[in-house]
C-alpha cells in the first residue's frame, strides 16, 4: 500500500479546504450580487413605468380610446378573438378609427417612445380579467410589436399580481419568453380623473445582462480562489514539514526503537533522547512520551514486586480457606454408628473464603445440635467473624444450655467488642434423638423447610434479632416434632437470592419445587438436586453470595 506523508496530506487538505471555503463564499457572494443586480434592474424598470404612466395621463386622451378598444374586444366571439395577429383582426380596430382616436394613438406612441431607451419594450395595455388577456392599446416597439386591440394570454398568477396591487412597493412580475429569455415586466397603473385604473404602462427589461455580469463575477472569483488555494497549500506544506512532519517522524522512530528494545530486553531510553522544540502539542507529546517511558519502567519494577506479593496473598487466602473448611464437618456420614438419623451439608463460598457456616455435633448421646448461619459481608473479615461466632455457639451448646440461652450468650459475646459492626443470622436447633423433638431459636435467619407427609413446605417460625446487631436481646424458643421419615432442610439466603444474568432471583418457590421433586431421596441427593436446579437457573452468571445447605433425615429414636 502506497504511503503518503503528513505534509502531502496537509497540502491536499489545505487545497480542498480553501476550495470548499471559496465555493461557499462564491455561492454566498453570487447570491448577494445577483440579488442586488436584479433589484437594480427591477427598480429601473419600475421607475420607467412610473414616469411613462405620468406622461400618458397628461393630455393624451387615453381613457376614451381605451374604452373603445375594450368595447370592440369584448364584442368579439372567442373564434374572432383567436384571429389576433392577422390583418383582418387588426382592421376591426383600425378601420373605424376617427381622426381624434388616431391622434390619441400617435400621441401615446410618441409618449412611450421617449422612455424606450435603456429598456427592451414600453407599451400600454389593459387587463381583461374575464378572458385572462392582456389587450394592447399602443406599442412603439419594433420587435414583438402589437397593434391596438391585439392581445396575449396572461397567467392567473400575473393577473393577480397586477390587479391586487395595493400601491405598496414596486409592481412587477418575473417571467420568461423565447425572445427575451428571463425578463422583468414592471408596470404602473394609468388612472382616470376619478382615480380608477383603466390601463397599465408596462416596461419589459431582459435579465440577460444580469446573467452576463454574474458569469464574469463567477470567473473572476473562481480564478482568485484557485490562486489563493495554491499559495495557502504551498505555505502549509512548508510549515507542516518543519513543524509537524519532522517531529512526528522522530517520535515514530523513537516508538519503533522502544518496541524493539523491549523485545530484546534493552533498558536504554528512547524518548528521552528526542530534541523537539516546536512550542506546541508535539513538544508536549515528546515530553509526555519520555515521562511515560520512565513511568512504565518504574511500573514494571513495581509489577514484579506486586506479583510476588499477590502470589503470597493468594497462598495465604488458600490457606485461610482450608482452615475455614476444616472447622466445618466434612466427613459424611458423620455418625455412621447412629441409625436414628442421617445428615448432609455443603457450603460454597462466593470467594476463596466465605461468611456462611454450618455445624452439627452431639452434645450427649441423646442430643444433636444443628446450626446454620450467615455472616454479613464476604471474604476474610466475614470468615474471621464466622469462626468467632461458631466457637462461641459451640462452647455454649456443649455446656448444656438451651437454644435461646446459646443465642443470647453469643449475642452478648459478639456485641461486647464489635468495632467492625458486623452481625450474623443464625438458626439453631437441638434435637432430642429419642423423641424427635427439636428445640429451636431463630436469630433473623431464613425459614427452615420441613418435609412431612412426603412434601416439603416452609416452616414460618418466630424470628429474633440478628446476633451482634444490638446488645441485651433475647431469642424465643419453639418446638418442632419430627416423626420417623420427616426431613428438615436448612439454607442461607444465597440459595433463594441466586440470580441469573437478568438479575432474576431463584426464589423460594423454585427451591421448594426442587425439594419436592424427590422428597424421599437421602439428604445428599436432595442437596445435589437443589444445587443442580440453581446451576441451571443461574447459567454462566457470577455467584454473588455464599450458598450453604443442610438436610436432616429423621428415622426415629427406636432404631
Amino acid at each position: 500500500m502506497r504511503r503518503e506523508s503528513i505534509a502531502g496530506k496537509t497540502t491536499w487538505t489545505a487545497v480542498i479546504s480553501c476550495a470548499v471555503l471559496g465555493l461557499v463564499s462564491l455561492a454566498i457572494g453570487l447570491g448577494v450580487y445577483s440579488n442586488q443586480m436584479i433589484r437594480m434592474f427591477i427598480h429601473h424598470a419600475y421607475n420607467t413605468a412610473l414616469h411613462a404612466s405620468m406622461s400618458v395621463e397628461n393630455g393624451t386622451g387615453a381613457e376614451p380610446y381605451a374604452k373603445k378598444i375594450m368595447e370592440i374586444y369584448r364584442s368579439m366571439t372567442p373564434e374572432e378573438r383567436a384571429m389576433t395577429g392577422t390583418q383582418e383582426y387588426r382592421d376591426r380596430f383600425l378601420c373605424g378609427e376617427t381622426g381624434t382616436e388616431k391622434d390619441t394613438r400617435d400621441s401615446l406612441i410618441r409618449a412611450l417612445e421617449s422612455f424606450i431607451m435603456g429598456v427592451d419594450d414600453v407599451y400600454i395595455a389593459m387587463i381583461d380579467e374575464e378572458t385572462g388577456a392582456l389587450v394592447y392599446m399602443a406599442d412603439p416597439g419594433e420587435v414583438d410589436h402589437f397593434e391596438p386591440g391585439e392581445w396575449e394570454e396572461l397567467s392567473e398568477r400575473s393577473i393577480r399580481t397586477y390587479l391586487d396591487w395595493d400601491g405598496e412597493g414596486m409592481l412587477y412580475d418575473l417571467d420568461r419568453s423565447e425572445e427575451l429569455g428571463w425578463y422583468c415586466a414592471a408596470a404602473y397603473p394609468v388612472v382616470d380623473r376619478a382615480g380608477e385604473t383603466f390601463a397599465y404602462v408596462f416596461v419589459d427589461l431582459t435579465l440577460n445582462n444580469v446573467i452576463r455580469e454574474m458569469g464574469g463575477y463567477l470567473l473572476c472569483v473562481t480564478v482568485g480562489i484557485l490562486v489563493v488555494s495554491l499559495f495557502v497549500a504551498l505555505y502549509a506544506r512548508k510549515r507542516m514539514r518543519k513543524d509537524v512532519a519532522e517531529p512526528v517522524r522522530s517520535i515514530s522512530e523513537a516508538a519503533e526503537a522502544y518496541v524493539r528494545g523491549k523485545a530484546e530486553g534493552s533498558e536504554e531510553p528512547c524518548f528521552a533522547r528526542l530534541d523537539i522544540h516546536t512550542r506546541d502539542e508535539l513538544e508536549d507529546l515528546s515530553r509526555i512520551m519520555a515521562d511515560m517511558e520512565e513511568t512504565i519502567s518504574e511500573h514494571e519494577k513495581q509489577i514484579k514486586t506486586i506479583t510476588s506479593q499477590e502470589e503470597r496473598v493468594k497462598t495465604e487466602l488458600d490457606m485461610a480457606g482450608r482452615i475455614q473448611r476444616s472447622m466445618l464437618p466434612q466427613t459424611f456420614p458423620p455418625f455412621p454408628e447412629r441409625k436414628e438419623f442421617d445428615i448432609y451439608a455443603s457450603m460454597e463460598p462466593a470467594r476463596v473464603v466465605g461468611g456462611d457456616f454450618y455445624d452439627f455435633f452431639l452434645i450427649d448421646e441423646d442430643h444433636l445440635a444443628l446450626l446454620i448461619a450467615d455472616v454479613s459481608g464476604k471474604g476474610i473479615p466475614a470468615a474471621l467473624f464466622m469462626m468467632i461466632s461458631e466457637v462461641i455457639i459451640k462452647s455454649c451448646a456443649m455446656l448444656g444450655k438451651s437454644a435461646s440461652e446459646i443465642l443470647t450468650k453469643t449475642n452478648e459475646g459478639l456485641c461486647s467488642d464489635n468495632k467492625a459492626e458486623m452481625f450474623v443470622t443464625v438458626w439453631l436447633g437441638i434435637l432430642e434423638i429419642s423423641t424427635g423433638k427439636i428445640t429451636a431459636a431463630n436469630a433473623g435467619h431464613e425459614y427452615p423447610a420441613l418435609m412431612r407427609d412426603s412434601r416439603f413446605s416452609l416452616l414460618k417460625d418466630r424470628h429474633g434479632f440478628v446476633i451482634g446487631g444490638m446488645d441485651a436481646m433475647t431469642y424465643p424458643e419453639y418446638e418442632i416434632r419430627l416423626e420417623p421419615g420427616d426431613k428438615l432442610f436448612l439454607y442461607t439466603d444465597g440459595l433463594p437470592e441466586a440470580s441469573d444474568r437478568d438479575n432474576r432471583m431463584f426464589g423460594k418457590d423454585r427451591m421448594l419445587a426442587a425439594l419436592n421433586r424427590d422428597p424421599k431421596a437421602p439428604p445428599r441427593a436432595i442437596l445435589e438436586a437443589v444445587r443442580h436446579d440453581v446451576n441451571e437457573f443461574v447459567g454462566d452468571a457470577e455467584q454473588f453470595d455464599d450458598l450453604t445447605m443442610l438436610c436432616l433425615d429423621y428415622y426415629g429414636g427406636d432404631r
